[in-house]
């Protein structure tokens, strides 16, 4: 499987990008699975529905399930995100991070302004449709998610999760 982190200073357009990016790449055959850095002050449950108070209750995992949607609720004490990405994403053939600078994982910087984290941090190629300073060896790509898709496709490697 193939994983690549998405960084960029907030409001650099990660988001936006990354949903132009998934078609393509599901258009071109990949199962594509996502993950998205958040703080640990986010809740992704609601608080006082029902597997909210599963888990206030001490469930280890809460599964909400429909005829047409899941989620998997669980709290951890900092177990590595690629025990998870193993664990429930492992069967995909591409996982696209949204964050985590400072991860082991590829890296492609989306720039929109100020300094470039590209030289502080290592990337692959960073994506912008202005123009940047970075340092050699860094490739530059246009905002085009078809150019991305084919960077993906050569550039960036198996992860040995």
């Amino acid at each position: 499987m193939k994983a690549v982190a998405f960084i960029g200073h907030k409001g650099s357009g990660k988001t936006a990008f990354i949903c132009e990016l998934i078609p393509v790449l599901r258009a071109r055959g990949f199962r594509v699975g996502t993950v998205k850095h958040v703080s640990p002050q986010v809740e992704p449950d609601s608080p006082g529905k029902d597997t909210h108070r599963h888990r206030l209750a001490g469930a280890e995992r809460v599964l909400m399930y429909s005829n047409r949607h899941g989620a998997l609720f669980w709290d951890h004490h900092g177990t590595d995100v690629s025990d998870f990405i193993r664990r429930f994403l492992g069967d995909l053939d591409l996982v696209i991070l949204e964050g985590f600078k400072t991860s082991p994982y590829p890296k492609i910087e989306i720039y929109s302004s100020g300094e470039p984290l590209a030289g502080r941090i290592p990337v692959l190629a960073v994506i912008t449709d202005r123009a940047v300073v970075v340092p050699n060896g860094i490739e530059v790509l246009p905002k085009d998610p078809e150019a991305v898709a084919d960077f993906i496709e050569a550039e960036v490697p198996e992860f040995p999760f």
